[in-house]
């Protein structure tokens, strides 16, 4: 994992480039995964800020802007040890690049779409990808 912060803030960014994500119904671990593998390939609004809990109940929600501004070209299987809900809502061509370096990174199922003039939400559910595999862009 890098440690140093990403250079260029996602406030600085063309807000088409700009997706909100939003992770729940997981544990803060396999949010933190999710935000890690994310922070690698898009610089983001949380810096390197693992999510963890204030009280003894789960938050609802983790989120985290991220500035989708290219699509990396293969992003390693990741192990997550339950399964994440992601909603991505943005720019259509911001939250597609986003999309597909999750579903490089894990096994992904979209549960939900809705689209508007100018922005799309898409709902994945996130699981780990199996030890060792490496997935590539489609």
């Amino acid at each position: 994992m890098n440690d140093t912060p990403n250079p260029a803030s996602p406030t600085q960014q063309p807000d088409s480039d700009l997706v909100q994500v939003a992770l729940d119904d997981c544990s803060p671990a396999d949010a933190d995964t999710v935000f890690t593998v994310l922070n690698e390939y898009f610089p983001s609004d949380r810096g390197y800020d693992a999510p963890h809990q204030t009280s003894d109940t789960r938050p609802a929600v983790w989120t985290g802007v991220f500035c989708a501004s290219h699509t990396p070209e293969t992003v390693p299987g990741v192990l997550l040890a339950g399964s994440v809900t992601a909603d991505l809502q943005g720019g259509p061509v911001a939250v597609n690049r986003l999309r597909a370096a999750l579903e490089s990174a894990f096994e992904a199922k979209v549960t939900g779409t809705v689209s508007g003039d100018q922005e799309v939400q898409t709902q994945l559910r996130l699981r780990g990808a199996e030890r060792g595999e490496r997935r590539e862009k489609a």
